[in-house]
């Protein structure tokens, strides 16, 4: 409706409930006067008045709506009106006392109810009765052996205001509840469309429609939603979304509110998306509500899971909503980028091969990056400016499982021999030259295994497995991720393969680097199956193969014991680079580069200061104390001070600090 029709709407029903509650007051009134005078001879009240302002309006009353809603009979209609008229008109307390003769009780009663309303029965309060069946009016407590007459009625919060216009839901759903913003069906991909006649399919269906739900699986979270807004907009309905983790843990909360909900879908004409993204099924106490939740409503409801949910014992139906394929996602940024798509110069296909982005993702991204201030009519500044956004996509979702590393260190900074050198820079040729090897000369489509970028970083520790990934990542202007492997790894048989799953599945959004420490946590030689735990350690070496085969961005591995890693394994990394412990020229060098310009220093011989057999992450220690300790003597730094640092450095590493390495070395 127009605002015109809607104020209206509002005007008439105003007027509507003003003739109702006239009604009302005529019946109180004639009742009072019937046990005062022995009884009366005029005519008995009518909603006529109310019915005529019915006839004229563009759509039913907020009171006629719940009566057909949810079934009421004249008589149930007649109580509803009478508790909402006491919360309407104050006067109404006083009529109530004077109809039951009684100055204590200024409130309606079923006993009430039964002496004065026409057509009165009993089964009216009945539990089962609609009146209470759907939390319309509550019977309050009262004192104990109180008739259940007697007690005073009250109508629910939530219906008063449907019936005086207000659109609101329950209090206690709020919490609950989110407004889905409605989804034109134009933005939705073909496959995604085809899954939106599915579910209009199973919401249209009558009673299978309440009795069926809807699983919407796969790695598109805001495609699902765009999905039932589709298919709820096509019912002439909205969508309302529950959060699954918001859910009460108790199972003896559960009975209200799924009365709560079913009422407030019928008022409101709402179906509910059920969102339990992030969640691996119902394996934990507010997962066993949603799916007890899930089964127990009979409305329109859809559930959305990364997986499907197997336990479920309500029929559902299954339905994948993916990202879009390559194709329908340079259709998207094409449409989203309105004609600044030719600017780019090519570098449309590196966004679209290298970032695995839904739909809203990539509207969101060319919004942002066109939004700039930055933004000058070229292609450079604009692909540069997308290439961000895109970067930015995935990292709320991977901060919360990894640690992301601002990349500092540049090619000038890394001290390795030239052959691994070489290889770094290979690996960088894949990840850059990916677009055009696998899309336009045909490898993806040959097979889509043995496509992602793996390298496998073996050598002690300290030797520039880290910062070698930082090199890369800043060369190639992607987002770096530490993912501790120890702390992935679980003792619980499942749950590595889950931690993961999460892992790559927000990495892949983003196209990140995942660097991998201590690889050989997992990956070591896989043992012989002797019980269980052997077999699934065995699934998760698998598991974790067959991800990085499919990863479409770079995944790099370090270890420390190389040799501990199966051969099976190794076989399937693409680059393998031994980093080796610095010999004393390249001591000597990265001795010469690990003082910033700005840090004043005195007399330091990077010839001795070689000698210390340390590798890079121990010289970058001992440089730092070094100069904590001269800046606290108020001095540039000198021998003295690397001297001092670099025996706390070896006392940490229960190394001793030989004559050989400092005997020459000045000590003031």
């Amino acid at each position: 409706m127009t605002d015109a029709s809607t104020q209206a709407w509002h005007d008439s029903n105003q007027a509507y409930l003003a003739a109702a509650l006239e009604y009302i007051r005529a019946i109180l009134d004639a009742h009072a006067a019937a046990g005062s005078d022995g009884g009366s001879s005029a005519a008995p009240p009518s909603l006529e008045a109310a019915s005529a302002i019915a006839a004229t309006m563009s759509g039913a009353p907020g009171l006629e709506r719940v009566r057909r809603l949810f079934g009421l009979s004249d008589f149930e209609r007649d109580v509803l009106l009478l508790c909402a008229a006491v919360e309407f008109d104050g006067a109404f307390a006083s009529r109530c006392a004077t109809a039951q003769g009684d100055p204590a009780r200024p409130y309606p009663t079923f006993g009430l109810a039964l002496a004065a309303l026409p057509n009165p029965h009993w089964s009216a309060l009945a539990p089962d009765a609609p009146l209470r069946r759907w939390l319309l009016v509550e019977v309050a407590a009262g004192a104990p052996g109180t008739p259940l007459t007697r007690l005073p009625l009250r109508i629910d919060e939530r219906v008063l205001h449907y019936l005086a216009g207000v659109v609101h839901p329950d209090e206690r759903l709020v919490p609950l509840l989110a407004p889905q913003a409605a989804h034109g069906g134009n933005r939705l991909v073909s496959a995604h469309l085809a899954v939106a006649d599915q579910v209009f399919g199973v919401f249209n269906g009558g009673e299978r429609s309440t009795a069926t739900l809807v699983q919407l699986c796969g790695s598109e979270a805001s495609a699902k939603r765009a999905v039932v807004a589709a298919a709820a907009t096509r019912l002439g309905r909205s969508v309302r979304v529950i959060d699954g983790s918001a859910l009460p843990s108790s199972p003896a909360d559960l009975p209200l509110l799924v009365r709560l909900l079913e009422r407030e879908a019928a008022l409101g004409g709402w179906v509910y998306l059920l969102d339990c993204e992030g969640q691996e099924g119902p394996d934990s106490a507010r997962m066993n509500s949603a799916q007890r939740l899930a089964e127990a409503l009979r409305v329109p409801i859809a559930l959305a899971s990364r997986d499907r949910w197997t336990s479920m014992r309500k029929a559902s139906v299954v339905c994948d909503v993916d990202k879009p394929g390559s194709s329908e996602q340079r259709r998207i940024w094409e449409e989203a980028l309105n004609g600044n798509a030719a600017s780019l110069n090519g570098q449309l296909d590196r966004l679209v091969t290298h970032f695995h982005l839904g739909s809203q993702a990539i509207r969101d991204a060319t919004a942002e990056a066109l939004a700039s201030d930055a933004v000058q009519h070229n292609g450079n500044t604009l692909g540069s400016l997308l290439w961000d956004a895109c970067r930015a996509r995935a990292r709320p979702r991977l901060d919360d499982l990894a640690q992301r590393i601002e990349p500092s260190a540049s090619w000038e900074d890394l001290v390795l021999p030239e052959p691994q050198r070489l290889i770094l820079q290979e690996v960088a040729v894949h990840v850059r030259r990916r677009t055009t090897v696998y899309e336009h000369w045909g490898f993806a489509a040959q097979s889509a295994r043995g496509l992602g970028i793996s390298a496998l970083f073996s050598g002690p520790s300290g030797t520039g497995k880290t910062m070698a990934a930082e090199v890369l990542a800043r060369e190639l202007r992607l987002d770096l991720y530490r993912v501790d492997l120890s702390a992935t790894v679980s003792k619980y048989i499942g749950e590595t393969e889950k931690n993961l799953r999460r892992i790559f599945d927000a990495a892949e959004e983003g196209g990140v680097i995942l660097l991998f420490d201590e690889a050989d946590a997992l990956f070591g030689k896989r043992s012989e199956v002797k019980d269980s735990h052997d077999r699934y350690a065995n699934i998760e070496v698998g598991y974790l193969l067959q991800r990085m085969e499919a990863y479409r961005g770079l995944a790099i591995l370090t270890t420390n014991l190389k040799a501990s890693l199966d051969t099976a394994f190794l076989r399937r990394i693409r680059f393998i680079v031994q980093f080796p412990f610095p010999d004393l020229v390249q001591r000597a060098e990265i001795w010469r580069r690990v003082f910033p310009d700005r840090t004043p220093t005195t007399g330091l011989d990077e010839r001795q200061l070689a000698r210390l057999s340390v590798g890079g992450g121990n010289i970058r220690n001992i440089a730092l104390g070094a100069a904590f300790l001269a800046a606290e003597a108020g001095e540039s730094v000198r021998m003295p001070h690397v001297l001092r640092a670099a025996q706390a450095e070896y006392a940490k590493l229960d190394k001793p600090l030989t004559e050989g390495e400092v005997g020459e070395w000045p000590h003031e």
